[in-house]
């Protein structure tokens, strides 16, 4: 039987729990007043988990006090309960009744998996009955035109590429213009990873982002910045420089089950009040989910 969500969470997230968990102990069961040496060792676990050091401070103000309201509600419940409140503003990936075609922008640095979760998705829109075209505009990496090639065939959707070297923007534009043609429901532009240090790359990208819009008014209708799940705090940096250049609809994280970084993703919904709408926990063409804050939480900090 395939797992469910909290399952693949709980999977996925073993050695951030562990990480947290090793750190803290049984003291995760303690109901009442928490000592001082124990927030003292779960803080020094939250941060070797990357939860970042602001985020860390309000994640125990807020568990403390829900522990004072109810003295029958245990540190870990308290915890679970107040990650999951932090990260409880919600994102669906996904077209909006009535919107089509519906354009997203999938963006990132290198190597944090956008053009494998592209592939993901279309599949997953083309078997719900969406028309979805892909779009490869990332032009730069030799293979990345080829692998999403693959992708599209095996999801069985269209795909419109161009050259190595092609200018990434008119990539987009031929896109939209197929996808408008073709009657598609959805469109997912691959493109280039970047460094958001790199402000040539940062400018282009903005560049590709007006030109969906000048296609299909209102396009890109989301956003999706892909984002390194073992990156762990770098990973915060780059959704602000990211988010300096194009506005963001959503995040997507992707290596979660290989970190003990995953506490990161806390801190980034926490800092940057943008919600996370997709989990990738693993290298199958299913092994990512749509985020859920409670399992999540769960996955953190439940040990039995």
């Amino acid at each position: 039987m395939p797992m469910g969500l909290w399952e693949r969470f709980r999977e996925g997230l073993r050695r951030t729990r562990d990480t947290i968990a090793g750190g803290v102990g049984a003291a995760l069961g303690v109901s009442g007043p928490v000592d001082a040496a124990t927030l003292e060792r779960l803080e020094e676990a939250l941060l070797a988990a990357d939860v970042g050091p602001a985020t860390t401070d309000e994640l125990i103000a807020r568990a403390r006090r829900r522990m004072g309201e109810s003295r029958e509600l245990d540190l870990r419940g308290a915890l679970e309960r107040s990650a999951a409140e932090l990260l409880a503003a919600r994102a669906e990936f996904g077209p909006p009744p009535g919107q089509r075609p519906w354009v997203a922008l999938i963006i990132g640095v290198n190597g944090a998996g956008k053009t494998t979760l592209a592939g993901k998705l279309a599949a997953h829109f083309a078997r719900a009955g969406e028309p979805t075209l892909l779009v490869a505009a990332d032009t730069f990496r030799a293979a990345a035109s080829e692998q999403l090639v693959v992708w599209a065939e095996r999801a069985g959707v269209g795909i419109v590429r161009a050259a190595d070297g092609a200018d990434p923007a008119a990539v987009v534009h031929d896109g939209l213009t197929a996808a408008l043609a073709r009657n598609c429901s959805v469109v997912l532009v691959d493109t280039a990873g970047r460094l958001h240090t790199r402000q040539n790359l940062m400018a282009e990208l903005e560049k590709v982002r007006r030109v969906c819009g000048r296609v299909i008014p209102g396009a890109p209708h989301h956003t999706l910045l892909v984002l390194d799940g073992t990156q762990g705090l770098n990973a915060l940096a780059q959704a602000r420089e990211f988010g300096r250049v194009v506005p963001l609809t959503s995040l997507a994280v992707t290596k979660l089950d290989g970190t003990s970084r995953g506490g990161a993703l806390l801190a980034i919904a926490d800092q940057l009040r943008i919600p996370v709408s997709v989990v990738g926990l693993g290298e199958g063409p299913d092994d990512w989910e749509p985020f859920d804050a409670a399992s999540y939480a769960r996955g953190l900090f439940e040990t039995a």
